[in-house]
């Protein structure tokens, strides 16, 4: 980890450790006690519905279990993919699509590298995960070149000044059960906070990056990034 909770930021790099690889019981886990926050899950997606068109195209970066997309293709008419580069996830995803009755493209893949034609989406979000990829730069640069024109994209993650009271809280109000409230607590103390981005970062990370800007808002415990793609983007000169 290249930059801890009080020290010197590190945005402007790439971060050479990963953590903790999300495969097998470790997403299983993650799954199972993301699904205490549902409720949170249904009110982003309708706010990001409110940002979308009937028939927009949507890609989710680092979806995990699927929860967000899969509420916010309940809302509407829109078409939806999930890139994540862990297997276990696209096969619980597409599991938890299946059941749900909606169709989203689950696809494995790199933030950093998308398998993606430039111009393909309207909107990309990415919730959670943003603070873990190894090429944070890159893979803004990535989200730029697959929206349209006029597209945006929505980052939401933890704020490197979370406090241990407010993650408290949070780990309280959302019912986990023992086990998975003392895991869950353990992991922002141990790895997501040191991992995660200051509103400063951010807009340090966007002047880098092709967006060249961004509007940071903080809310709770974490921080909602805006980025849009100008109109007049030439989207042959990358």
């Amino acid at each position: 980890m290249l930059s801890d909770r009080h020290g010197t930021s590190s945005a402007s790099q790439n971060k050479p450790f990963k953590g903790i690889g999300m495969n097998g019981w470790i997403a299983q886990w993650y799954a199972r006690t993301r699904s205490n926050d549902m409720e949170d899950f249904r009110l982003r997606a309708n706010a990001v519905k409110e940002r979308l068109r009937p028939g927009s195209n949507l890609l989710e970066v680092a979806p995990g279990p699927g929860f967000f997309a899969i509420e916010l293709a309940k809302l509407g008419d829109f078409k939806i993919t999930g890139l994540d580069i862990s297997p276990t996830f696209v096969e619980i995803g597409s599991d938890n699509a299946s059941k749900a009755g909606v169709n989203i493209d689950f696809r494995l893949g790199n933030a950093s590298a998308t398998p993606f034609l430039d111009s393909s989406f309207d909107f990309v979000y990415c919730s959670a995960a943003f603070k873990n990829f190894s090429e944070p730069v890159q893979a803004l640069n990535e989200m730029y070149r697959v929206l349209r024109p006029g597209g945006q994209a929505l980052i939401e993650d933890l704020r490197r000044d979370a406090s241990l009271d407010e993650i408290n809280s949070y780990i309280r109000q959302s019912g986990r059960k023992w086990f998975d409230a003392w895991m869950t607590r353990w992991t922002f103390r141990h790895m997501l906070i040191k991992r995660a981005y200051s509103q400063a970062d951010f807009q340090r990370m966007a002047q880098q990056s092709k967006f060249a800007a961004c509007d940071v808002i903080p809310t709770g415990l974490g921080l909602e990034v805006h980025f849009l793609k100008p109109v007049q983007a030439a989207t042959a000169a990358y």
